[in-house]
């Protein structure tokens, strides 16, 4: 393995990351009430969250595999991927909230009325934290689980939320 094959792993991490962090902005300012809600359903039932992403990914997961290996139509080939995509967006929707909270817990004086503060520096170190592999799967379920949980932004406001 030569300089470039190292530089080429090292930059297309860097950049998947950068992805998350700004996937998590968009969906902070779009959605602030999903990410209240699912910041406060990760913050008190963490483990419920998890075990509701981990029984709604299986069977889609499933689903998207046999869908992908036994169709020969293209277009269902094609839904498929969508479907994976839709489902890995959503588990990265859920977990803006976790990015919001943690960069809540690290207040900084500037914060004043920018929430999105919060979410940067949450979702930086949450994307540091993606470096040991084993924290992404477990924090894209959980996600997930919290998206299904928070009902799309319905429910009452968590308290501390951003506006």
């Amino acid at each position: 393995m030569n300089l470039a094959d190292v530089f080429t792993v090292v930059l297309s991490v860097a950049g998947v990351l950068t992805v998350f962090v700004g996937w998590w902005l968009a969906i902070a300012g779009l959605f602030p009430r999903l990410v209240e809600g699912c910041a406060d359903r990760l913050g008190t039932v963490p483990l419920k969250c998890f075990l509701v992403g981990l029984a709604g990914a299986v069977p889609l997961i499933l689903g998207v595999v046999v869908l992908g290996k036994i169709s020969t139509n293209p277009a269902a080939k094609l839904l498929s991927v969508a479907l994976a995509m839709i489902v890995l967006l959503l588990a990265l929707a859920g977990t803006a909230g976790l990015a919001w909270r943690i960069g809540r817990g690290l207040p900084a004086a500037s914060d004043r009325g920018a929430a999105w503060r919060c979410v940067r520096r949450g979702g930086i170190v949450l994307a540091i934290t993606y470096g040991t592999i084993v924290l992404l799967p477990l924090t894209l379920l959980a996600g997930l689980g919290a998206v299904v949980l928070a009902g799309f932004g319905r429910g009452e406001k968590a308290p501390g939320a951003p506006t």
